[in-house]
């Protein structure tokens, strides 16, 4: 069965870099990313970060200016590189994709989702 896999949390210093990544977890027929969420302890789940299949992006204000939504298609994943991290930014993060698999109907997959902490 297809599962959708992040990577690449952890524990940072303030000011500190990440790089999220998220994949199809084996050879599927497509994927479309609809965008990564997080969501902070006592909040709810917010959508900060969206890329087309083109290229485009989007971003929340909250992470505008300090995030990058990249895509590589021939490997089916994307990443998300954050930069001036902020304990505010603490937050369990996950992606989110529509993935057609090789034999069988599309459907929405999210990922297992990975901890970011920033600690101040």
């Amino acid at each position: 069965q297809v599962q959708l896999v992040e990577s690449g949390g952890g524990l940072v210093q303030a000011g500190g870099s990440l790089r999220l990544s998220c994949t199809a977890s084996r050879s599927i027929f497509s994927i479309h990313f609809r965008g990564w969420y997080r969501q902070a302890p006592g909040k709810q789940l917010e959508l900060f970060a969206t890329i087309t299949g083109g290229g485009s992006t989007n971003y929340a204000d909250s992470v505008k200016g300090r995030s990058t939504n990249s895509r590589d298609n021939a490997k089916n994943t994307v990443y998300l590189q954050m930069n001036s991290l902020k304990p505010e930014d603490t937050a369990v993060y996950y992606c989110n994709a529509v993935i057609t698999p090789k034999y069988g109907l599309e459907n929405e997959y999210w990922g297992q989702g990975t901890q970011v902490t920033v600690s101040s």
